[in-house]
């Protein structure tokens, strides 16, 4: 079995009416949603921080991240963390449903939709067509907001 191909595999899951993935090699894991500790005066997209493992992990809202409204939340019980890793750094984001696995070649993403990737803190990186839509393939780094691995030398 190639292990390699495994970059071309996506994790999905759904964040309000969208369906969002983040690359396979770069989801640690799924965890159910659990106690979060808050973090005074953070940004209004940090839910708080976890203990993980003797890690402390900032947890983001998905929502939030992607000025999506907070309102028609869904299923409590299906609300997962994904743990995203970036280099050392590690970062939990509140999505509201955990959707398929997806392959996706590079020759199966269009850009961006026209509008989003204008701002340099846009997350969304590229597209991938599905039935009925598209599934936004989100760039962890800028997801996370963490700095290019130049800038936190």
């Amino acid at each position: 079995m190639n292990y390699a191909s495994n970059a071309d595999h996506w994790l999905s899951f759904r964040i309000g009416a969208q369906l969002y993935a983040a690359p396979l090699t770069q989801v640690s894991e799924v965890l159910r949603d659990g106690e979060l500790t808050p973090v005074p005066g953070s940004a209004s997209d940090l839910l708080g921080i976890r203990h993980l493992r003797g890690r402390i992990v900032p947890v983001m809202d998905g929502r939030r991240r992607l000025g999506l409204p907070e309102e028609g939340r869904v299923d409590p019980f299906q609300v997962r963390l994904v743990m995203l890793s970036h280099g050392t750094h590690l970062v939990g984001i509140r999505v509201d449903a955990i959707g398929d696995l997806l392959e996706a070649r590079p020759a199966d993403i269009a850009p961006p939709l026209p509008g989003g990737a204008a701002r340099d803190d846009d997350p969304v990186h590229g597209v991938l067509p599905t039935k009925g839509g598209f599934v936004a393939l989100l760039d962890v780094r800028r997801l996370c907001r963490l700095p290019l691995e130049s800038e936190a030398a």
